[in-house]
């Protein structure tokens, strides 16, 4: 339940939290096709939320539209309760929004703190010249100071990016995005491809994000990853949000359903219950087509 202020538009949930990031009936086309239709979306400081749905769903549009590589055709963006235009990457950046793409645009051949500060190099004071030094001191000393405050856990940051593992990988890619005052994450497949111990890396950042206060977007085809991190998950299919579930109060089954449409039939135990109340009488037999997800939750469609 949302409770807006009339005098501010500003929307606050039960707990009285206010939305950092909130999408109003966005809408995206591309000539015929509806990528997006009247979709809502929000985000609360210190909460993860995983976006899920089929291939096609509307997720990476929506992403770009939050992202400011997409505008939209229709629709509102608020940032802490105040209308906001957003021209492309640069207007997004200054809001405090930081996107981790799925191939984390590193550079393999660069260490650790060039690739933390890339495009953003600090040059030493007082040294006029043609050619300007860097000023690799502060930059390393911000550099340890912000992945030991991740937690993360790398030989050097003097190491090059090409020799970390895959989940080091993302925790760079990670702390690059919240070093420069981020209030918001989006964090596209960061589980992809990583191992059981790179994706536990992972999973332990997200969670530091958000006792940091900042909010965090998943967007994850692994369920097994999306239990354990996010507080909220949000389906889309078809380019439309069809649910919204608390983690605490959904299951597996609940959100594949939600994902490809299909009814699950209840089990034989709550079919029994449904049965003695009456519920059941002369309802239509159902049978559940819906691909049912493994213990990994790796069954989900890509």
């Amino acid at each position: 339940m949302t409770i807006t202020d009339q005098a501010t538009g500003q929307a606050t949930d039960v707990g009285g939290r206010s939305r950092l990031l909130e999408l109003n009936g966005i809408s995206k086309w591309f000539g015929a096709v509806h990528a997006l239709t009247d979709v809502d979306f929000e985000v609360y400081p210190g909460e993860v939320v995983a976006l899920v749905g089929d291939n096609g769903a509307g997720k990476s549009t929506l992403v770009k539209t939050i992202a400011g590589i997409y505008r939209p055709d229709a629709g509102e963006i608020r940032f802490e309760g105040h209308p906001v235009t957003i021209n492309g990457p640069q207007d997004v950046a200054r809001l405090g929004i930081s996107v981790v793409y799925q191939d984390l645009a590193l550079c393999d051949n660069l260490d650790v703190v060039a690739n933390l500060y890339l495009g953003r190099e600090e040059i030493s004071p007082g040294l006029p010249s043609t050619v300007t030094p860097l000023d690799e001191v502060a930059m390393e000393r911000r550099a340890i100071e912000v992945l030991r405050g991740l937690s993360v856990k790398i030989p050097s940051v003097r190491t090059a990016v090409a020799s970390l593992s895959g989940g080091q990988r993302q925790s760079v890619a990670v702390a690059r995005s919240v070093m420069w005052n981020a209030r918001i994450v989006l964090l596209d497949e960061p589980t992809a491809a990583l191992g059981v111990p790179q994706t536990r890396q992972v999973l332990d950042l997200i969670h530091r994000l958000r006792e940091q206060g900042l909010g965090v977007v998943v967007i994850s085809h692994n369920l097994a990853d999306v239990f354990e991190v996010a507080d909220r998950i949000v389906v889309l299919r078809l380019g439309r949000r069809v649910a919204t579930f608390d983690v605490h109060d959904a299951s597996r089954e609940d959100i594949v359903a939600a994902i490809t449409g299909a009814d699950f039939a209840p089990d034989e135990e709550d079919a029994d219950e449904l049965e003695a109340s009456g519920e059941l009488e002369g309802a239509p037999a159902t049978v559940s087509t819906a691909p049912t997800a493994d213990a990994t939750g790796r069954g989900v469609p890509r």
